[in-house]
């Protein structure tokens, strides 16, 4: 399926639009290493709000912020405290929260490297990062490919085995991520790594069409991910913890496979938020990162 390349979905990408199994079973590999109850959390790259209103159930201090002005909006018209804003310069104050999730943005933002600054500093001491981001081992291209200036939406098999002059020909348009190139835009910062994995897709479209075939992939993927074989999945996982000052640095992050079954943080001045970010990187280098 052709697609018009104005279309905001081809470097924003699709939002959320339902919760079904895909995305509870995200949720709960979040919990089985971070705790949402009565914390202060952040979506960013909320979307129309389908992460936000999910997390409300644990927490009433849930904030979603949106690049996208119609997304903001429409997901400001049925949750509180929905905030329209680049993930490069989220409009928070340092240490503002608990938890700040970012599920699958980075490979749509401006700049990747400067989204994780902001989301580490957002965070305070002893809080999460919580990254979901597409995998270069996956053996498909999710987000659609463009041949020429004309745009596909559909399925490109291999073409993230392929050498990054290749694969930029077709997609462009999107980032993809070896688990050491994740790993990097944390260099620096004042983190370290609790958990990096990886995430099967919820299959939910094959599973609505076909239940049983639904089932037994379903089954099969849940065996695959507590195998090597986790390797091969859709997304990488990575939470990062914020380290305490004065806490040594605990330079290698475990690899695990999955074993998971406020007040208002207020807007603050462009200026504040550089201050803090270069704090936070002068900060990291000093602890030898």
């Amino acid at each position: 399926m052709a697609v018009d390349t104005t279309e905001k979905f081809v470097t924003l990408g699709h939002p959320s639009y339902v919760w079904r199994r895909g995305q509870e079973r995200r949720l709960n590999l979040v919990r089985s290493y971070v705790t949402l109850e009565n914390q202060r959390i952040l979506d960013v790259g909320c979307g129309l709000g389908t992460y936000v209103r999910r997390l409300r159930e644990f927490s009433e201090h849930v904030w979603g912020t949106d690049i996208d002005p119609e997304k903001a909006s429409a997901a400001a018209a049925h949750l509180p405290h929905i905030v329209q804003g680049a993930a490069e310069s989220l409009p928070f104050r340092p240490d503002s929260f608990d938890v700040v999730l970012l599920n699958e943005v980075l490979e749509h933002v401006h700049d990747d490297r400067e989204t994780i600054i902001e989301a580490v500093r957002c965070v305070h001491p002893g809080g999460h990062v919580v990254v979901f981001a597409p995998n270069r081992l996956y053996p498909f291209e999710t987000h659609g490919f463009f041949i020429g200036r004309r745009y596909y939406f559909r399925l490109l098999p291999l073409i993230n085995y392929t050498p990054d002059l290749i694969r930029n020909i077709f997609c462009h348009h999107v980032r993809i991520y070896t688990g050491r190139g994740l790993a990097r835009l944390f260099d620096g910062l004042p983190v370290d790594f609790v958990v990096r994995s990886h995430i099967y897709p919820g299959l939910d479209n094959i599973a609505a069409r076909h239940r049983s075939l639904g089932r037994l992939l379903h089954s099969a993927v849940d065996v695959a991910e507590k195998t090597p074989l986790r390797a091969l999945g859709i997304s990488h996982f990575v939470v990062a913890r914020k380290r305490e000052v004065g806490v040594p640095a605990n330079v290698v992050g475990r690899t695990e496979t999955m074993t998971g079954s406020g007040s208002n943080p207020g807007i603050h001045t462009a200026n504040a938020r550089i201050a803090a970010t270069r704090s936070i990187v002068a900060l990291g280098h000093a602890s030898g990162l």
